[in-house]
């Protein structure tokens, strides 16, 4: 019988993986020299590492040649995704004295919070730790709500996170996609990510998955569920916009303060106008002065992993946006001088892949209102499905689905992957059913799960053990 290895065997097995440079392929006669000197990058020269191949015109496929990779070997806790929950994860890693990277596709830190535009924070009432440390933050910064309590410029948002991560001496890179995984057994080894430095590896001890469509888990050889059954039906998703040239007062009741009579109201006015927008419940909420967001949109059986479909999509719906603007300009009165400000660089997606992991959230856990010893949160937001197809979402929005919540927990064993040893979940792509999903997805809850991930990926270093050894199921 072969012996496990030891904390020390283990951590000395990480540690010489981080020294050496990545192949991520099989080399064949007549491919590239892989020993070739390899470029630092990025450089300031605008060198990169060139790549080669061969086409095989039979099938008209390309056989990238195998090379070494630039690797990069100073972290000891990497986070892939910069929203929510990476932003926390990569600070409580950070504050618990690991060597903390935080890699991010956009060009800021926030996710759906600023490139997405979202402008509100949903179940965030009842949380403690650094989701009441940003709300105390954006407070300081002037952000100050006039109708709903969460709600937020995301321009204060991008500054607020910013400087969180670099006082906890965290590691930003942005403009950089997690891209691969190379695993050794049942243990992740090294992420590759593409930017405009190329192809990169990176090393770590622990690795957390914040990137909300489980991109790392995928790559990672992890199994995972999507969608609402078989057919991988997956809610809609929505292109946030901000308008200005509105006055509060005027427009009072329709603004979205809580309820549903706005939303209403809303709707109404833009039918009453010749424009029937294609999600049913559309909402307008005030962030400071004359600026306010605005939600109006649906796309239907978009696949978050159809790069053409999302594009589409997003093509879609800033065009509708801007009809819907055009439509409430021209309604006159209070709503002349209505403009739109800007649209989200990202479209908001609600639902991508969900990690499985060594426990399970389940709608049974919402109706029973299940506490655990490990949790990292309260969740007592409802099952919140928005309406899965265009037929439907003429006249509906959203549905809980008959399924009535109890406040319930996440517990930590669902943020740890079941399938690789020193991979961590946080956020939307956690361990958990369709239904159990619609309830805890919202940014109120990603901000603690990261938390809980982060602390979780420091102690995994400290220690030099696996994550379900620390937590013990």
């Amino acid at each position: 019988m072969e012996t496990p290895p030891t904390d020390r065997t283990r951590r000395e097995l990480l540690k010489g993986m981080a020294t050496l440079s990545v192949l991520p392929a099989v080399a064949t006669a007549g491919q590239q020299d892989q020993t070739s000197p390899l470029i630092e990058v990025p450089n300031k020269e605008g060198k990169v590492n060139r790549t080669s191949g061969d086409l095989h015109t039979r099938d008209g496929a390309v056989l990238e040649h195998a090379r070494n990779l630039p690797t990069d070997s100073a972290s000891e806790v990497i986070v892939c995704g910069g929203g929510p929950a990476g932003v926390a994860a990569a600070l409580a890693s950070a504050r618990q004295g690991a060597k903390t990277l935080l890699i991010e596709v956009h060009g800021c830190l926030g996710g759906v919070w600023t490139a997405g535009m979202l402008c509100n924070i949903l179940d965030a009432g009842s949380k403690s730790g650094i989701m009441r440390e940003i709300e105390t933050r954006l407070e300081e910064a002037g952000n100050q709500p006039p109708t709903r309590k969460f709600t937020y410029n995301p321009e204060a948002m991008k500054r607020v996170l910013e400087e969180m991560c670099v006082e906890a001496g965290v590691r930003i890179r942005c403009q950089t996609r997690v891209v691969g995984a190379i695993r050794s057994g049942s243990t992740l080894a090294a992420i590759l990510t593409e930017s405009k430095a190329g192809r990169e590896a990176w090393t770590a001890e622990t690795f957390i998955d914040c990137t909300g469509d489980g991109d790392l888990g995928a790559h990672a050889g992890c199994a995972f569920d999507v969608g609402i059954d078989e057919s991988c039906t997956c809610q809609p998703m929505s292109l946030m916009a901000l308008v200005s040239g509105l006055d509060a007062e005027a427009i009072g009741p329709y603004i979205n303060a809580g309820g549903t009579d706005a939303k209403r109201q809303l709707l109404q006015l833009l039918q009453d106008h010749g424009c029937h927008p294609s999600y049913a419940s559309p909402s307008l909420f005030h962030i400071q002065d004359n600026l306010f967001a605005l939600m109006a949109n649906h796309e239907y059986g978009v696949s978050a992993f159809d790069p053409d479909a999302v594009t589409e999509a997003t093509i879609r719906a800033r065009k509708e946006v801007n009809r819907i603007v055009d439509t409430l300009r021209g309604v006159g009165g209070a709503w002349k001088d209505v403009a739109l400000v800007a649209t989200a660089e990202q479209i908001g997606i609600r639902e991508g892949r969900r990690i499985q992991g060594r426990y399970v959230v389940t709608e049974q856990d919402l109706v029973e209102g299940k506490e655990h010893k490990d949790a990292v949160c309260k969740v007592k937001f409802p099952v919140d499905v928005h309406t899965l197809t265009n037929e439907v979402g003429k006249t509906k929005g959203y549905s809980n689905h008959d399924i009535e919540v109890k406040p319930y927990d996440i517990p930590l064993r669902a943020l740890i992957s079941k399938d690789v040893d020193n991979l961590l979940m946080a956020g939307r792509c956690i361990s958990g059913d369709f239904f159990a999903h619609a309830s805890y997805r919202v940014t109120g809850n990603a901000v603690p799960m990261g938390e809980a991930a982060g602390k979780l990926a420091a102690d995994c270093v400290a220690k030099g053990k696996r994550a379900h050894e620390v937590v013990g199921g």
